[in-house]
């Protein structure tokens, strides 16, 4: 005969029990398709999930407090990313934008978020205080071409307090009488201003600025249809203003275009800082100016490679890094990988973080996650 005290716990036991069950369920799918212990990193490093229902993740922006913004390109979706307990796992994501034009770029300044579409610049102010009830956004400048084709931005405020935005190719190769096309610009926070930093570049959506000297550092993303091999992805260094890069032209410093590289010195151009490989396509790059990895990793590139399409053995969907020496790219090493298992690819990095406490934050548009990487925890 059962006793007073256990029938009143069987309904307590039964809704445990559908806790649990749900939980484990929500953690299965979060999880179905990721593949964490296939991350092959260097000894002492970690990976784990920082956010597992981000879809379409894209670029990265964290506030004074904490709060990681993340844009999307297919979404059209601005995210904000919660880790409200500190315990390197974040608790809750708020949509706080859609039906955005591919809003692949986040910027913070002053406490407002700017957000890049492919043809306006937008920007919601105080949004930290305002996650749940978000302001209107403030059309900062509209004027960029409307182009979809390497349309998606990347943006970042420089030491200088301009936001740089890159306007790529809308095109494979083509050459464009607009010169804003193939360009990085930039101008001041209020839109103003406008103007080209650099131009022939194909299409960057990565760059940083060097902690020490203040250069720009940015990834490039090199033409398709030379065969498997060419050209390479590159990554450039420009220190000042008005370098030209050499698209149309010239690709990776030295490989002349077929249809518009005739006649032309690729000497003429700067060439890139070190290339990368064929068609890896890099995106997000950050220097690492954290504590907490060893002292060799200290001002040092790390490079989100979303992986190629456009080859027959598929490469890239990986973590690289590039050591320098002087200010000079010494060697291109693989970082993390194991993202692409068998020639497919269950993830595709895309930007990169440096977080506060000296953590990694990885983007991954494809299985529409965050991973953190630590050292020695």
């Amino acid at each position: 005969m059962e006793t007073t005290e256990n029938h009143r716990l069987k309904p307590l036991l039964v809704i445990l029990f559908l806790f649990f069950y749900i939980t484990s369920c929500h953690a299965a799918g979060a999880m179905h398709g990721i593949h964490l212990d296939r991350i092959q990193l260097p000894p002492g490093f970690r990976i784990q999930l920082y956010a597992a229902a981000v879809p379409n993740a894209r670029s990265l922006a964290m506030s004074p407090k904490g709060v990681l913004f993340v844009g999307t390109r297919q979404a059209g979706k601005i995210y904000a990313v919660l880790d409200t307990n500190h315990d390197h796992i974040a608790d809750e994501v708020i949509t706080i934008a859609e039906g955005l034009n591919m809003p692949n770029g986040v910027a913070l300044r002053n406490g407002a978020l700017y957000v890049a579409e492919v043809n306006r610049i937008l920007r919601f102010d105080n949004i930290e205080n305002l996650l749940r009830n978000p302001p209107n956004p403030v059309v900062v400048n509209d004027t960029f071409p409307k182009d979809q084709h390497h349309g998606w931005k990347y943006i970042a405020f420089g030491p200088d307090d301009r936001l740089y935005i890159p306007v790529g190719a809308p095109c494979n190769v083509c050459k464009k009488k607009d010169q804003r096309y193939a360009s990085i610009m930039r101008m001041k926070p209020d839109g103003s201003q406008l103007e080209i930093y650099a131009h022939g570049i194909r299409n960057t959506v990565g760059f940083d600025w060097h902690p020490a000297t203040g250069d720009l550092w940015f990834t490039n993303n090199g033409r398709d249809w030379m065969g498997d091999d060419l050209p390479p992805d590159t990554l450039h260094h420009a220190p000042v203003e008005g370098l030209n890069f050499g698209f149309p032209y010239c690709h990776a410093g030295d490989v002349p275009d077929p249809e518009y590289g005739n006649g032309l010195s690729c000497q003429e151009f700067t060439p890139p800082a070190i290339k990368l490989g064929p068609h890896v396509a890099p995106l997000g790059m950050k220097f690492y100016t954290g504590i907490q990895f060893p002292a060799r990793y200290y001002e040092r590139i790390f490079i989100a490679e979303h992986g190629s399409w456009n080859r027959s053995i598929p490469i890239g969907y990986r973590i690289t890094l590039v050591n320098l020496e002087q200010n000079k790219p010494t060697n291109y090493e693989v970082f993390a990988e194991g993202w692409l298992q068998g020639g497919k690819a269950w993830g595709r990095p895309v930007d990169i973080l440096v977080m506060n406490d000296g953590a990694m934050l990885v983007s991954d548009d494809r299985a529409g996650v965050i991973y953190r990487i630590a050292y020695g925890e």
